[in-house]
């Protein structure tokens, strides 16, 4: 039976959620081992349709280990960039949505997306998003979105503002030289403090350290004081 031919600790997911319940909600299952796998498969398949629950490797690590590279690109060249550690999520295991971002400096994943996107040779805004293996330092692949993530919003304040830039972009102005500020930070408290306060629980974050990451300055999510309609 191929179950007993992976590699563990692995995945249970569906591809895509179509309804609500509670295999949906935790995006994924964690499998230690052959006997659980079958036992969680026949679970999951009461749930959904068992032709779209697929097995993946769980590649080891936090969010210490997530970045993801955004860019501006045109046919394949970056016209302007931004790296991110996304170091929480929520769930904290196998999240949704992040909860704290922050920019940092490191050319590898920059490298090996740029790589990628010369070969598609893409036009327009994209997130390309990767984890380091913690058994052999290499960046995995996880995702690539052709299309605006949960935390733009901290681009802006970082200088890359990418819903001007593509602007420009669209109606064939001149795109001006930017370069990302690196420990800019971002979070949605409404998703990071329950988060949050879920790691303190459980030791893997102490509170000092949780307080240091939100310290002002900071991004946030939806909230901005130049906001017009705040004053109405």
């Amino acid at each position: 039976m191929a179950a007993s031919e992976c590699p563990y600790p692995v995945i249970l997911k569906p591809a895509y959620r179509s309804r609500f319940n509670r295999f949906t909600a935790s995006k994924a299952w964690r499998v230690e081992n052959r006997e659980q796998l079958l036992a969680r498969y026949d679970e999951a398949k009461a749930l959904v349709d068992p032709g779209t629950l697929m097995i993946q490797e769980l590649i080891p690590g936090g969010g210490e280990s997530q970045f993801s590279y955004t860019a501006l690109c045109k046919d394949g060249r970056p016209i302007a960039s931004l790296t991110a550690r996304r170091a929480r999520q929520i769930p904290m295991d196998f999240g949704r949505a992040s909860t704290f971002v922050e920019t940092v400096d490191d050319p590898k994943p920059s490298a090996a997306a740029v790589r990628l996107i010369e070969a598609m040779r893409y036009t327009g805004i994209v997130e390309v998003e990767f984890k380091r293996d913690l058994r052999d330092g290499k960046l995995k692949l996880l995702d690539i979105n052709p299309r605006v993530w949960g935390w733009h919003s901290l681009c802006g304040p970082a200088g890359v503002d990418y819903p001007y830039l593509l602007w420009l972009l669209t109606v064939g102005e001149p795109i001006p030289t930017t370069k990302a500020a690196v420990g800019v930070r971002w979070v949605r408290m409404s998703t990071d403090a329950p988060t949050a306060i879920r790691e303190v629980i459980h030791g893997r974050m102490s509170l000092r350290e949780y307080l240091r990451s939100i310290r002002p300055p900071v991004a946030s999510a939806i909230y901005a004081a130049d906001d017009p309609c705040l004053g109405s």
